[in-house]
Parts: structure tokens; sequence; C-alpha cells
């Protein structure tokens, strides 16, 4: 028989949130897949766990070549443990690679539910969360920084990133640039630890605040890009849009049919602003 990976989340912050359940895997895994060993260390103490399986170190630096390993001892039957330093395995931390594999091969992926810095800062940040993305960290240099905020400029939804706390001035500048220093956000600090801060208010008025020097491991949520309203176009840009889609070979009847909706008027009106710019031609 094939053996099970179980991913399990760990706490963010307060050690009192860590699920009953993670105790209990821990203890009797086969093999556990630590991001940090010192850190499952302290982890097992706090909890009064004396782990019987093999411990593995399993972070960035070696996930990949580490995999294969680790879905052997899963086709060997072995019950594999994946921890990462907080939160949850595979957002933002390791465990993608261990988890395409395993479904690969058809061996069976459960998860010990648990602590999330992206759902917690979500519940807290005051703005709406029915529907949100999740964006990871951005890039570090500055212009790929301001590409990728230019990607999701017009994104509805509410948007969440992790930083680090020496870059957090940089990117609120940057998003204050890209989303309107009007955008509202929140940033959440040191989540569940004992100096943990819910600072909400305007991007430009947080990256005002963040160039003093923050500290703390660091959650930004974003609202999500306010609606847009019908375009107000006048004559002119009707008929110009009606002959770019005629002239994309879209027949003229369904070209101001489409621009209407486009603009939000009714389509008589871009009817009869076509049919008068043609009289106009020369």
């Amino acid at each position: 028989m094939t053996g099970i990976l179980v991913l399990a989340g760990t706490p963010i912050g307060d050690i009192a949130d860590a699920p009953p359940r993670l105790a209990e895997e821990l203890s009797g895994a086969d093999v556990i897949a630590a991001e940090d060993t010192r850190r499952l260390r302290r982890l097992t103490q706090a909890l009064g766990v004396q782990p019987s399986g093999r411990i593995v170190s399993y972070f960035e630096g070696n996930e990949a070549a580490r995999t294969p390993e680790l879905v052997e001892a899963l086709a060997g039957g072995a019950r594999v443990l994946l921890v990462t330093d907080a939160g949850m395995p595979s957002v933002s931390d390791p465990g993608y690679r261990l988890v395409a594999a395993a479904v690969e091969k058809d061996i069976r992926v459960t998860a010990v539910p648990g602590p999330s810095a992206v759902l917690t800062a979500l519940a807290l940040s005051g703005l709406p969360v029915d529907r949100f993305c999740f964006e990871g960290f951005l890039p570090r240099k500055a212009g790929e920084r301001l590409g990728r905020l230019r990607e999701v400029a017009d994104e509805r939804r509410t948007l969440v990133y992790f930083e680090a706390p020496h870059r957090l001035d940089a990117t609120l500048t940057a998003m204050a640039e890209v989303f309107g220093t009007g955008r509202r956000a929140a940033v959440c600090r040191e989540l569940t630890k004992t100096y943990e801060e819910i600072k909400r208010g305007p991007l430009g008025e947080l990256a005002a605040w963040a160039a003093e020097g923050v500290r703390g491991e660091i959650t930004v949520v974003v609202e999500g890009a306010p609606e847009k309203g019908p375009e107000e176009l006048d004559a002119t840009e009707l008929v110009r849009r009606v002959r770019v889609r005629e002239e994309a070979g879209e027949p003229r009847k369904e070209a101001i049919a489409a621009v209407a909706v486009e603009a939000g008027v009714p389509k008589r009106e871009v009817f009869d602003a076509v049919v008068a710019a043609k009289r106009g031609a020369p």
C-alpha cells in the first residue's frame, strides 16, 4: 500500500493556535519534512511532543532535489508530514512540488487545517472578503514591482500580499502610484503575536507611515479597483469605434450594438451618430 502525504498548518504566532491534530501527526509520522528543523524542534517542545519518525529538511534550496526522495518514501507506504515555518505549506512556502509529484503518482494527499496569515489578515482588514486573490511577494526590483502591480490595477477583487518589513515603504509607495493614493488598504503586522498591529487607511497615508520604519512579519490587504461606470463618449468617438469594428470585419449593425453596450448608451444614439457622420462626409 502507498503512504499518505499530510500538509500541516502551524501557528503563525501564538503557539496556542496549533490545531489539536498537529501534535498527533507530529508524534506519529514516519517522516517529517520541515522547512526549518530548528523551528520544528521548538514547535515540538512547545507542544510537548516527541517525534518518532525521521526528520528531514525541506526548504526552497533543496525542495527540487528532496522531492523524489519523499515520493519514494510515500510509494513505500510511509506517512509523510510536511510543515513549514508558519501557516499552511504551499502558500508562499515549500510544498507545491511535493504535492504535485504525489498527485502524479496517485498518492493520497490530505491536510491538517491550521492558521493562515492570508485569511487572518483578510478577516481583520475591514475590506470586502467575499472575493479576493492572493499575490504572494512582489518582485524586489522596482521596475518589476511596478509592472506586477499594473497587471492588477483594474482587479475588482481584494488583493493580499506578503512583504518583508524593509521593503514595505517602497511597496506601499508603488501601490499608491499604481492604484491611487486614496485606495483603501490594511497593513497587518505580527498577526496573533504580542505586538500585533493592524494599520488601516488610504495607501498614501500608509506609505507615509511606513517611511518611518516597520518591523515584523507583514501582510498587506488592498481594496479592489472600483467598478467603472459607462464611458462618456462624444459622437465622434462613437463613430470611430464603430468604424474600427467594421474595418475588422464586423457587420455595422453588430458594431453599433457593441459600441452602445461599451458606452452605456441606447443603440439609437450610436446609430444616429453614424448616420450624421455619413451625411457630413465629403
